[in-house]
């Protein structure tokens, strides 16, 4: 008996693509039906809740109307002002709308003070008063008006026809008359309209069950070489995106490297110049016996402490020592003030002291923010006002900073720079949001940590720390 042909590499990938397809195909065709009805029931349920929903806004503003009229009357009355009780019933009486509409008022303790089309209720009490579905009545009504309003269902013969029907009643208080007034829509013609989609929705289901399976094996199908495409062109644009991010990287480190050998040669390298013609100058004068060595040994040691400075505050730029082990909130404030000191510019700081309850990632974030920030301030704003706030709230850690500048527009749209949008990603990598809203008035930069950037246990003050 001649052996079975032995399938392919290629015919192997083939059943293995096609076969969970077709046991996907079989099993939607399977529940295709109860999740479709399902569907037409979700349908069926908005659709009723926003004809209710249209019903509730209409019964709101006919209560709108209602109190409108018997404010004048309502509004300077007193609490036992029986005349005007009976002149605001007199006009609720009167105010009528459509077949079936009409206003009611109970007081509190459940007494019928106004039914225009049923008459026969004034002066009862009615507060056991149920539906023939024994649904109370007026009860809640009451309830409802005792704390401001709102809306109830129930059952009510229809004036028009005299047969139950579904109503909403909408009910506001007047609380200084305890006084209960509301206003009802019958809903049968919302029911009719849902039962009638109910059917439209069956008849459909049973006109496109049989082309369900079908359709959904070309879908998907479709779908699967779909998906094999973008996925190519997704790997592609991934593989794009993160070299521009790895050259974006290489350029950001060499700026910054940049910067700190400007910073060692326009300040530390002259400074220590200065210190060895100095040094030099001292030991020409040691040899010749000259009389001021000490003044030129003593400029040369000032020399010595502004370099030292000038080291510690580049170090600072660089990592800040009270950073990790003060907090953000203090070294915002060292920033803050060497900042002001530097520029002259006006900084005020409103801070609550967090305590180190930020993570690393999140202080590190929010101090680079801070510290790009006021870059941009110092070089480009023209700003003579500076305010920065960082205060924790429910939903993590906001910093704001605001400034007096002309802001950074061009041509009317905003133009931000490499600082500004590593500020967004630096930021928005933590899960943040970082927003910023400039014009010719000034700058406001917004920073939200999220609350995962919180340590968890850690305390938060709640004393302001000003600058």
């Amino acid at each position: 008996m001649p052996a079975l042909p032995r399938p392919s590499y290629g015919q192997k990938i083939f059943l293995l693509a096609t076969l969970p397809l077709v046991l996907a195909v079989a099993a939607i065709a399977a529940l295709v039906a109860h999740q479709s009805r399902q569907l037409a029931e979700e349908e069926i349920a908005f659709l009723e809740e926003t004809l209710l929903e249209t019903k509730q806004a209409e019964l709101a503003n006919y209560m709108a109307l209602a109190r409108n009229a018997i404010y004048h009357i309502y509004g300077p009355a007193g609490i036992d002002d029986d005349e005007a009780k009976t002149r605001a019933a007199q006009i609720l009486a009167a105010m009528t709308y459509g077949n079936d509409g009409y206003f009611f008022v109970y007081d509190y303790d459940g007494t019928n003070i106004v039914s225009s089309r049923q008459t026969e209720l004034i002066t009862r009490n009615l507060i056991d008063l149920t539906d023939s579905t024994g649904t109370p009545v007026v009860e809640p009504l009451i309830d409802l008006a005792r704390r401001g309003g709102g809306y109830h269902e129930y059952v009510w013969p229809k004036p028009s026809t005299g047969e139950e029907s579904p109503i909403v009643s909408y009910v506001v208080g007047l609380q200084d008359w305890r006084w209960a007034m509301g206003t009802g829509i019958f809903i049968d013609d919302v029911r009719a309209q849902v039962a009638a989609t109910r059917a439209e929705m069956e008849a459909r289901i049973r006109d496109t069950f049989y082309w369900i399976a079908g359709i959904t094996l070309i879908v998907l199908l479709g779908v699967f070489a779909s998906g094999m495409l973008i996925n190519l062109r997704e790997r592609r644009l991934a593989d794009e995106k993160l070299a521009v991010l790895t050259q974006r990287i290489v350029h950001t480190q060499e700026e910054e490297r940049g910067r700190v050998a400007r910073e060692l040669h326009d300040s530390i390298s002259q400074i220590l110049v200065s210190i060895r013609y100095g040094l030099e100058l001292a030991r020409r004068k040691i040899a010749t016996g000259a009389p001021d060595v000490g003044s030129t040994l003593d400029k040369s040691s000032d020399g010595l402490t502004t370099a030292i400075h000038e080291v510690r505050r580049i170090s600072r730029d660089l990592r800040p020592a009270a950073l990790d082990d003060l907090g953000l909130s203090p070294a915002i404030k060292s920033l803050a003030e060497d900042f002001q000191e530097r520029t002259g510019i006006a900084t005020r700081l409103r801070t609550v002291a967090l305590r180190n309850s930020l993570t690393a990632e999140g202080k590190t974030a929010m101090f680079r923010i801070a510290q790009e920030a006021l870059t941009n301030i110092e070089r480009h704003s023209g700003a003579t006002e500076v305010d920065i706030e960082i205060r924790p709230h429910r939903r993590g850690a906001a910093m704001t900073i605001t400034d007096n500048g002309h802001g950074f527009q061009r041509g009317g749209r905003a133009s931000p720079g490499i600082g500004l949008r590593n500020m967004a990603e630096r930021i928005e990598h933590l899960g943040g949001t970082f927003n910023i809203r400039s014009s010719s008035n000034g700058t406001r930069i917004d920073a939200d940590l999220p609350p995962s950037h919180l340590r968890s246990g850690a305390p938060i003050a709640d004393r302001k720390e000003p600058a």
